[in-house]
């Protein structure tokens, strides 16, 4: 989630867990979709909770080599995770729970269109009722 114009960059599902492996996929994805194939400029911000996955030596470090930066909130602190917690909420509200998942394909399938829509259908209060993509489109636009 990019916390600039809450873009659901990239996502992983699993029924049991995340391991180093899955987080760090998903860190390559997510740099890659924002920044193409280059790296940031600047280091950027990785937030996440303290799970054994995010913590690994092996994830921090792989985080520095891509450019970003290992952040992690403090254990029951909402005020520093408020918004992931309220964007899981909403996916969870709005996508998931009516969401047919008869087996496994169609359930990574919907999630796919869930946060497809997500992204670019979604308003958000934050960024003048658009969607995360239409906040950004504007700003580059503008710029």
């Amino acid at each position: 989630m990019d916390c600039c114009d809450r873009e659901a960059i990239g996502w992983v599902a699993s029924p049991t867990g995340y391991s180093g492996d899955d987080v760090r996929d998903l860190m390559l994805e997510s740099v890659e979709k924002r920044f193409g194939d280059q790296l940031p400029s600047t280091p950027v911000q990785w937030m996440s909770d303290n799970g054994s996955a995010y913590v690994a030596e092996q994830t921090r470090l792989f985080a520095q080599q891509i450019g970003l930066q290992s952040v992690t909130t403090p254990v029951r602190s909402p005020q520093s995770n408020g918004m992931a917690e309220s964007s899981v909420k909403t996916i969870k509200r709005d996508y998931v729970a009516p969401m047919p998942r008869p087996n496994r394909e169609t359930a990574l399938r919907n999630l796919a269109i869930a946060f497809e829509h997500y992204n670019e259908q979604h308003p958000h209060s934050a960024l003048k009722y658009r969607s995360p993509r239409e906040f950004r489109r504007m700003k580059t636009a503008s710029s």
